[in-house]
């Protein structure tokens, strides 16, 4: 008796504990569950000749399961793309950050007229035209209307010919990318008296 209660307790278990090996190991990716479809259609279309009638709507939910794959797929690719523009940008901006210093003193060099000629001046151009190219752009303009978003204003002072609340003088260059201010110029703001 205990060997009949035994089979029928492992009969009645056994189709109810042992998931199919599809739904164990789910695909992760689009491709994976591209070839699972291919792989149930082509299982599926033995199935197909003896059941006519349900055909049609096996091959119209493969084929809707496969416009969605791809749809997936071209989405992430879009994704991925859209990511690398954007790490690249932030790699160009983090490697003009920390240069700020160096363009400091190459100004301050040429404010005193150490950079006129010769090859460190020919250096310094190179430079600045490669940084040019990647988009670098100064904040330098006196007479410029103050604006708190591109200047940070250290001093209010009278400038003649220079109307209030305009830049009288730049005190430290300021550079942006593009929209993105990477630092603010500090200026002296005149009061207009």
């Amino acid at each position: 008796m205990s060997e009949a209660k035994d089979q029928n307790e492992n009969s009645g278990q056994e189709p109810e504990n042992q998931p199919e090996a599809a739904d164990q190991q789910p695909t992760a990716d689009a491709l994976g569950q591209a070839e699972a479809i291919l792989n149930e259609a082509a299982a599926g279309a033995e199935a197909d000749a003896e059941q006519p009638e349900d055909a049609g709507a096996v091959e119209t939910e493969l084929r809707n399961d496969l416009l969605r794959l791809q749809a997936e797929y071209v989405n992430y690719r879009k994704r991925v793309e859209r990511d690398r523009a954007v790490a690249r940008e932030n790699a160009v901006q983090s490697v003009l950050n920390t240069l700020l210093p160096v363009l400091d003193d190459i100004d301050a060099a040429r404010a005193h007229g150490d950079l006129t000629d010769g090859p460190f001046a020919s250096i310094a151009n190179k430079l600045d035209s490669v940084l040019a190219q990647h988009g670098l752009e100064r904040i330098n303009e006196a007479g410029v209307e103050f604006d708190p978003n591109v200047h940070e204003a250290l001093l209010r002072q009278a400038v003649p010919e220079i109307p209030a609340d305009h830049v009288g003088q730049v005190l430290r260059t300021g550079y942006r990318k593009g929209t993105t201010i990477l630092r603010a110029a500090q200026v002296l703001v005149a009061t207009g008296e």
